[in-house]
């Protein structure tokens, strides 16, 4: 008689936390994070309408769990596509990669965002979360522009605070553009194109 294989707790826990999360997911994008709620996030997944709010304490923990879940993915691609890049070549592979990211999960990207906006509200909880994302970004591109500059690639008369915030406002208002019309999948390529164009021209000096 085979035995019947049983979960750890441990992976109880990442299944359960990864189906609360195509839940969130999926909520915030049907019908924004202001009408979320926790019940709807844990019986939306499958299980007792209690378990989100045991799991994540209040709206606040879940969205820092779904920005969290969502940008971890993001960084891990980021780093295998940059990995021994520099300069435009680095950013050219991030801008490639991040529109892979919107094409091939677009719902995560949308509700990613959805929340990144909805934390410029003063008193917002997931402000402090997501200006360490936008530091870190904002960090990778003085990075491959200093690794350029070292090796030459690149003038050292860049000014990459300036090219590194144009890469970084430019990424976010890419996606607010294409949130307004997520269809036009065409559109973000071309407007990813033409950031990728701008940041060439730009670290010529």
């Amino acid at each position: 008689m085979a035995k019947t294989l049983r979960l750890t707790q441990i992976e109880r826990k990442e299944i359960s936390d990864a189906k609360m999360l195509e839940a969130a997911v999926a909520l915030i994008v049907e019908n924004g994070a202001g009408q979320l709620t926790l019940k709807d996030v844990g019986e939306k997944a499958g299980y007792s309408r209690g378990l989100a709010g045991y799991r994540f304490g209040n709206k606040a923990g879940l969205f820092d769990f779904v920005l969290r879940s969502v940008g971890e993915d993001w960084l891990a691609e980021l780093t295998s596509v940059t990995n021994n890049k520099r300069g435009y070549e680095a950013i050219a592979a991030a801008l490639d990669a991040h529109l892979a990211f919107c094409e091939d999960a677009p719902i995560h990207v949308e509700a990613f965002y959805r929340l990144w906006f909805d934390s410029l509200a003063p008193d917002s909880a997931l402000r402090n979360v997501i200006l360490g994302i936008h530091r870190r970004r904002r960090a990778d591109v003085l990075g491959w522009i200093a690794e350029a500059i070292s090796a030459g690639d690149v003038p050292s008369t860049v000014d990459a605070e300036l090219l590194a915030d144009h890469f970084t406002t430019s990424v976010s208002g890419i996606v607010y553009h294409w949130m307004t019309n997520p269809d036009d999948l065409q559109q973000i390529r071309t407007l990813h194109n033409a950031l990728k164009q701008a940041m060439k021209s730009m670290l010529k000096g």
